[in-house]
């Protein structure tokens, strides 16, 4: 925490109190005419037991009840003028949060200034009034009860005086550990809040990108976080119990047992029994009011001015400042400490792999078996191979969604997983994400705000978003997720990535919804964008064939090379290449592809030779397809039931 921010705020709350000296000075008087039923309430007690009922006098009993009845009214006024007072120093400080809420809102563009205005400034007022009236309640309380005691008797001040101040001071030695940790506790469970809410809604993309578990130990984290954080809170909590006993309960015990001793040096029953109301009926509550409202409200109310503060002056409540700054260094470039960049270093590859090995469970056989794989910056690699071999799995270890058994994997250079590696590349799953708002936030996400509208538009014409962010109604207009269809979701996620930084960027089948020009539109985007090293997972032989590399993934048999050598060694892409391509003729030009002229030939999606035994049938014209080839058996993934030549469904679906 910066000692500066927390100096500040009593600086300038004494600032905001000199300056209206004669608002203080008023609710000054008013609390003292307020605090006459306090000295009252004890001293006419014990004057009406000694000088009244206890010498037979009642009448003069009731006397000194009847004034203690008035001294009531009497502070019941001051109590309605003093809220007056507290209303005079509160609206105030609300009109200069709210004039400095919306000047940033205006000045910065901030769309945390509504939420900042309505419910943040209430906070603050709220919590400032409340601070006002029991520390002047505990003050002038305090004094009438000591004043009262003194005239009663001064040994009655030793007893009861001596606690008090023991007690008050303790308290006041928590109230600054304890706003720290009252601090923490806020800004740790608004970080669990932000988390989850982050989370919960991306679930769907979490289980299709495989990262259930990193995600879940991430959270985790920040569940343990906010764990440490209440329990380190109560246990200052203990503490201003302990304040609150010593001050408040333990002169009552020392009353009762001095008595007797009190009793054979002069102190009547009476003073003795004012003692005692002026303990519990006015001291004991004050101090309650003090503890529970300044120890809990107080560190509050420093938490929201903090965040309320001006723009130039420090604010510790910031979790995470948003991004800002220049982009990330190129992918042939290791960051530094400082923030530099080393000169290019040749041996960071774009992607390594070495001898990575991962398995589903301690137990489970290896998805991926001891494979090494290294990529050249501004590489166009392939990834293809038979379903469920573990094509998604390698996207998830060169994404750090998941950890490797053994080996080791970099990311232009950078150990994987890691917080620098994170900023080198993206990952769209097969199911995109798209969330409420307008489409400039959605294709925005991965940069610093605001993204130039410019190059929102040459985003999306290069992944071919154009028409779709016409049809919407420009980069402004609000989206619906669930009013897209699963290839419009798609080709926003490619703009958002295109769009990032990110010098590598993964695809895992996510233009598998898009028909096969918009497919290549879009890969051609990526390959063609500077600096980029882009990793496919293919789901047609086109997507190979533009590859400059294409990965063979076949089990523990692992090929990789160019399209046209693999053809040439690899039997299983030899397989996966020919059910696509034209038979060759003996001067090696391929024959014409069937249809009519201008027509391109049906291209099923990969793979074939499934391990289920069900190979893909080519059907054209397939109903809302754009090319896609599903299953005709028993598998459980299918696009849409109308895909189905019969009509009807398949596994139940």
């Amino acid at each position: 925490m910066n000692g500066n921010t927390e100096l500040g705020i009593p600086r300038r709350g004494l600032r905001f109190l000199r300056r209206r000296a004669r608002v203080v000075g008023r609710l000054g008087l008013w609390s003292v005419l307020e605090t006459g039923q306090t000295f009252l309430m004890g001293y006419a007690v014990a004057r009406a037991l000694d000088d009244g009922f206890l010498a037979g006098r009642a009448d003069v009993g009731l006397g000194w009840l009847g004034v203690g009845a008035v001294a009531v009214a009497v502070g019941a006024y001051g109590t309605g003028r003093v809220y007056g007072c507290v209303a005079a120093l509160v609206e105030p400080l609300r009109d200069r949060l709210v004039r400095g809420v919306v000047e940033r809102g205006v000045r910065e563009a901030d769309g945390g200034a509504l939420s900042g205005l309505t419910q943040q400034v209430e906070i603050a007022r709220d919590t400032f009034a409340g601070l006002v009236m029991v520390s002047r309640s505990f003050l002038f309380t305090a004094a009438g009860a000591l004043i009262g005691l003194f005239s009663l008797a001064p040994a009655l001040l030793l007893v009861v005086a001596l606690p008090l101040v023991v007690g008050v001071g303790l308290f006041l030695a928590t109230l600054r550990p304890l706003a720290r940790r009252q601090e923490a506790f806020l800004v740790a469970d608004e970080a669990l809040a932000d988390r989850l809410g982050t989370v919960c809604p991306a679930l769907r993309d979490i289980t299709a990108a495989g990262a259930e578990e990193p995600v879940a130990a991430d959270t985790g984290r920040s569940v343990d976080a906010e764990r440490r954080a209440a329990r380190s809170l109560a246990h200052w909590g203990v503490v201003r119990v302990a304040s609150l006993t010593v001050g408040g309960q333990l002169p009552v015990v020392l009353l009762l047992a001095t008595a007797p001793w009190l009793l054979d040096h002069g102190v009547t029953p009476g003073a003795l029994v004012g003692a005692l109301a002026y303990i519990t009926q006015s001291l004991l509550p004050a101090l309650q009011n003090l503890v529970h409202g300044l120890g809990t409200s107080g560190s509050r109310l420093a938490v929201v001015l903090r965040r309320l503060a001006p723009p130039g002056e420090p604010s510790t409540a910031d979790a995470t400042p948003p991004p800002s700054g220049p982009p990330p260094p190129p992918c042939d470039t290791a960051p530094t400490p400082s923030g530099a960049t080393s000169p290019p270093h040749p041996a960071a590859d774009a992607l390594a792999l070495s001898s990575v090995t991962f398995a589903y469970g301690s137990a489970g056989t290896p998805v991926i078996d001891g494979l090494d794989l290294r990529v050249p910056h501004g590489t166009h690699l392939a990834v293809v191979g038979p379903s469920g071999i573990g094509k998604s799995t390698l996207t998830g270890l060169v994404a750090g969604l998941l950890r490797p058994r053994q080996g080791t994997v970099h990311l232009c250079g950078q150990p994987v997983p890691g917080a620098t590696s994170r900023a080198h590349r993206v990952l769209i799953p097969q199911e995109a994400y798209v969330f409420r708002g307008s489409l400039a936030e959605n294709l925005g996400e991965l940069r610093p705000k605001p993204v130039p509208e410019a190059e929102l538009w040459a985003a999306a014409e290069a992944v071919g978003l154009t028409e779709l962010m016409v049809r919407l109604g420009g980069p402004a207009a609000e989206v619906d997720p669930g009013a897209l269809s699963a290839g419009e979701r798609q080709l926003v996620a490619l703009a958002r990535a295109y769009l990032s930084y990110a010098p590598v960027v993964i695809l895992d089948e996510a233009t598998c919804h898009l028909d096969a020009e918009a497919e290549e539109r879009a890969e051609l985007a990526f390959a063609r964008r500077p600096g980029t090293t882009l990793v496919v997972v293919a789901h047609r032989v086109s997507s190979a064939r533009r590859a400059d590399r294409v990965l063979v993934m076949d089990g523990r048999c692992v090929a990789y090379g160019e399209h046209d050598e693999l053809v040439t060694r690899s039997p299983l892409y030899r397989d996966l290449a020919g059910a696509w391509s034209p038979a060759p003729r003996p001067d090696r030009s391929p024959l014409p592809a069937p249809g009519p002229p201008g027509s391109r030939a049906s291209e099923p999606a990969l793979p074939l030779r499934d391990p289920d035994g069900v190979d893909p049938v080519a059907r054209p014209g397939l109903a809302g397809d754009g090319g896609h080839v599903v299953a005709h058996g028993a598998v459980g993934k299918v696009q849409a039931a109308g895909d189905l030549g019969d009509g009807g469904t398949l596994g139940g679906q």
